[in-house]
């Protein structure tokens, strides 16, 4: 694949058909595969979505610390499920996103967060999101998805009880709840060839326009940050999909995992 813009399909579920806009997504190459595309789902669709998660913003339910430096709030979406946002958790849409980013080996685990920024808050680190993640013995069925926070997501039940150790295999951000944006104003989420210095520069800077979103797999080499303080307050949706821990280790190695 060269580093030129290529046209894709986004080739997902019947059902999906009446809340996807269109179904041509951008794949790029350059500085690691990812896929972007923009106006996502129909106008009234997105508006749904928007009022779900203001409310829940508003609410105080995205309140949670991030820890670890990161400036931001956060909640986790399986604990608010009771509204529009609960089609990211939905099988229909975590096969449409494996297929996207052309990952064939995932379990159908999700785990999905709400993101708040405010203005000015601090950018983050590069990391490459190839983390383990925690979920229930039983393994959703093909139609399921199974959602995090039944077991310790981090490290697995602390009692000893029987859980399934998976690694993140696709991050997905989707943006919404914010307002216009324009050049200059921040709240990018960067792409990097590399954590060496001055690989900022070269990155690639995907801005937080709404109903937009960017998707990649999870790789050793998939460097990516929330890039530049924002000028307002920047919102999205942060989902990853789960592949078996073996098939991570067959590829790249024990060492390649970066753990909590």
């Amino acid at each position: 694949m060269s580093g030129r813009d290529e046209q894709g399909e986004a080739a997902g579920p019947a059902r999906l058909a009446g809340v996807l806009a269109h179904r041509r997504w951008v794949r790029r190459a350059l500085p690691f595969p990812h896929v972007v595309a923009s106006d996502v789902f129909t106008d009234e669709v997105y508006a749904a979505l928007e009022a779900d998660f203001v409310r829940l913003l508003d609410g105080g339910a995205i309140s949670q610390p991030s820890g670890s430096g990161y400036e931001a709030t956060w909640a986790r979406l399986a604990e608010h499920a009771d509204g529009p946002l609960s089609l990211f958790l939905s099988r229909e849409w975590h096969d449409l996103l494996a297929g996207v980013a052309g990952v064939g080996t995932t379990t159908g685990d999700v785990s999905v967060g709400l993101h708040h920024h405010e203005p000015g808050g601090a950018p983050g680190w590069p990391h490459n999101d190839l983390n383990p993640g925690w979920f229930p013995e039983d393994a959703p069925g093909p139609s399921e998805t199974g959602v995090d926070g039944l077991v310790d997501y981090h490290h697995g039940p602390a009692d000893g009880s029987a859980a399934r150790e998976t690694v993140r295999a696709v991050s997905a951000l989707f943006y919404l709840a914010n307002p216009p944006w324009a050049e200059g104003d921040g709240g990018e989420t960067g792409l990097y060839d590399s954590v060496a210095a001055g690989a900022r520069a070269e990155g690639v800077l995907v801005p937080p326009v709404n109903n937009s979103l960017v998707l990649f797999e999870c790789t050793p080499y998939s460097w990516h940050a929330y890039a530049r303080a924002s000028r307002h307050q920047r919102n999205s949706l942060v989902m990853w999909l789960h592949r078996p821990k073996q098939d991570v280790v067959e590829r790249w190695g024990e060492s390649s995992l970066v753990h909590w």
